[in-house]
């Protein structure tokens, strides 16, 4: 890596692990809105869907403005967004009648944010000069598992320190994560996508790729897979095993990340001597499995066990399919990767906002709606066969 690419890497770094705090910080406080506002779970459901919802419109947008504007405006935008729409958080639902709709702003707001980093981040690291494509986008992709790690056991121990009731404090704190490193962004050197004198694919000739599709489902089912637990896991384990929140909230999505991250980072280091396809096949298997455990089996232990080992199975699912895509269509640019965010973002509202119509359908059961979940990995399975057929058209 050269070395004044550092900086890059090191912001992009930070910038999933603000991808993180947007994701995940609001997820831990399901319970807290629903009984200290009295949000039935239908509202809150939207709130995961209007999240992951705005990133995807953002990603689609993002296909007209991103190399107009430049890669280090957008960035410099993205971690504004994020960070003003935590602030807001903290201080829209006191303000607002109605504190549902003074959170669903601020979501919008920093869901702003984190559509146009999920687009940036990526191809912002696929660009710098490495010799190891492949395990750096693992590894990148592994530090938005460490944010997780880190929002869960930050948030856990405020929490039972000073309780739950001051969480308006915690997200300005976390406000200061993206306030920060917009100023790295702005220093950070930025190496051009496209080598001098290459021309990046359109959206029709990126359409005419039947691989192409392929990898958009791939990437669909990846984000499906790993939000329908995640989203889910803390309101599964308090509720749905009976144990408190910081057991729930540890247990949860604290393992489902530090699970998550790890297969991430060992691929990082390890995925010269691995093969992408085989290790993404045996991930989406294993995935399968567990969200059949999480569902169908009534032991609290099995249940828990089944949310972190779901963290282990998806890891490489993203960043794989991301390298893969690179890899299968070299001139793919800006207009590839921000339609993979939109697909990846689909999925990620799709998989949490199915199993919380299906849970609640079924009398607010999460083990039914976690079962229905079960198809997403299923259809990576397939995805993973077809491109195997597909490559041969890439360009």
């Amino acid at each position: 890596m050269n070395d004044q690419y550092q900086r890059t890497i090191y912001a992009c770094f930070v910038g999933y692990i603000v991808q993180a705090i947007v994701n995940n910080f609001v997820p831990l406080l399901f319970l807290t809105f629903q009984n200290s506002y009295g949000i039935p779970l239908s509202q809150i459901t939207l709130l995961v869907t209007l999240n992951f919802g705005l990133q995807l419109l953002v990603d689609l947008a993002s296909v007209g403005f991103v190399d107009r504007i430049g890669y280090r405006a957008c960035l410099v935008l993205a971690h504004g967004l994020a960070a003003a729409g935590l602030a807001l958080l903290a201080v829209l639902p006191e303000l607002l009648p109605n504190p549902f709709i003074g959170i669903l702003l601020a979501v919008m707001v920093y869901a702003a944010g984190g559509g146009l980093l999920e687009v940036l981040v990526s191809p912002v690291v696929e660009a710098c000069p490495s010799e190891h494509k492949e395990q750096a986008m693992s590894l990148l992709h592994s530090f938005y598992c460490w944010g997780h790690v880190g929002v869960v056991l930050v948030s856990t121990v405020f929490f039972a320190l000073f309780g739950v009731e001051h969480w308006r404090v915690l997200a300005l704190a976390w406000a200061l994560v993206p306030l920060c490193n917009l100023f790295a962004c702005l220093k950070a050197p930025i190496a051009p996508l496209m080598e001098e004198g290459e021309r990046s694919m359109t959206l029709g000739e990126l359409a005419g790729q039947r691989v192409f599709w392929v990898f958009l489902l791939m990437m669909l089912c990846s984000g499906a897979s790993e939000q329908g637990v995640s989203q889910w896991a803390s309101t599964f384990a308090e509720r749905g095993l009976g144990v408190s929140k910081t057991v729930g909230d540890l247990a949860g999505p604290m393992a489902f990340a530090v699970l998550m991250g790890s297969s991430r980072a060992l691929y990082g280091k390890y995925g010269a001597q691995l093969d992408l396809d085989r290790f993404m096949t045996g991930s989406a298997l294993l995935c399968a499995v567990s969200y059949l455990c999480i569902a169908l089996v009534p032991v609290p232990l099995v249940g828990l066990v089944g949310c972190a080992v779901c963290g282990l199975s998806v890891g490489i699912m993203w960043p794989g399919t991301f390298s893969k895509a690179a890899a299968g269509l070299p001139r793919g640019g800006t207009a590839m990767f921000a339609l993979m965010a939109l697909a990846g973002d689909m999925g990620c509202s799709g998989g949490p906002t199915l199993v919380g119509m299906v849970s609640s359908a079924l009398g607010d059961d999460l083990r039914e709606g976690i079962l229905a979940g079960a198809l997403f990995p299923i259809l990576l399975l397939a995805g993973l066969a077809l491109s195997k057929r597909a490559q041969k058209d890439a360009v």
